[in-house]
């Protein structure tokens, strides 16, 4: 992934590009305001560039939507209207008394169905909870699969719940997950897997470590600032 910017008016915005077997242009504004480009393998940079400008409009009403939602926290009142994350995007809640408790997305829309609204709370959290044993199974086996090079691999990976990490590598070789990371993006979630991978092989954070850890994910210091800043 490489990045660039364009000046539109008076405001600089910055991108990063991912070159990918795709025959169109795709453009993606997430909540922090980061904005990230999907391209066609054969795209210059000229006309990558063109297609931004276009669309600047668009990203500047974007930021200013995910703007208006404010800055989250960690005090949540799960009423309808509240802005709640998954997988990086910003949702507004609606909750809404049903026969069964479920947990439903769409657009920018996270609806919750409970018996009770006062259970809204247990049930979103429950939610996140299956979700993150899915989603960080599924990011983790081909990062995983590529660690077998260094002829390591987890003994298991699974989810606990922490107060201060995002992960944690045990010394007979497990692997637990903080369940809060399903608010993340995917590139954060891969990021602390790869920390926790690299573990395996160098215990400390040494300069050894970082070298690895470098060398598997160029961008890791971009993905923990964006995840420091997201579920601070």
């Amino acid at each position: 992934m490489t990045t660039d910017s364009i000046l539109y008016g008076s405001t600089h915005i910055e991108y990063s590009i991912d070159y990918v077997p795709r025959k169109t242009l795709g453009i993606r504004v997430e909540p922090d305001g980061s904005v990230f480009i999907k391209a066609p393998e054969d795209a210059t940079l000229e006309d990558i560039r063109e297609k931004v400008h276009r669309k600047a409009p668009w990203i500047l009403r974007q930021r200013r939507y995910f703007e208006s939602f404010g800055i989250p926290t960690t005090e949540r009142r799960y009423i309808s209207g509240e802005s709640h994350l998954y997988l990086g995007r910003q949702y507004m809640l609606r909750i809404r008394e049903s026969d069964c408790n479920a947990v439903h997305y769409q657009n920018n829309i996270l609806e919750i169905e409970c018996r009770n609204k006062k259970d809204a709370k247990k049930v979103l959290q429950q939610w996140y909870l299956e979700r993150a044993k899915v989603k960080f199974a599924e990011y983790a086996k081909p990062i995983v699969e590529h660690f077998s090079v260094y002829s390591v691999k987890p003994e298991s990976i699974s989810v606990r719940k922490m107060e201060k990490r995002w992960g944690y590598c045990t010394k007979d070789g497990s692997i637990y997950l903080n369940p809060r990371l399903i608010c993340a993006p995917r590139g954060c979630i891969e990021y602390v897997i790869t920390h926790e991978l690299c573990h395996l092989i160098h215990r400390n954070h040494s300069k050894e470590f970082y070298a690895l850890l470098s060398k598997e994910m160029p961008q890791w210091e971009k993905w923990k600032t964006k995840l420091e800043r997201m579920l601070r």
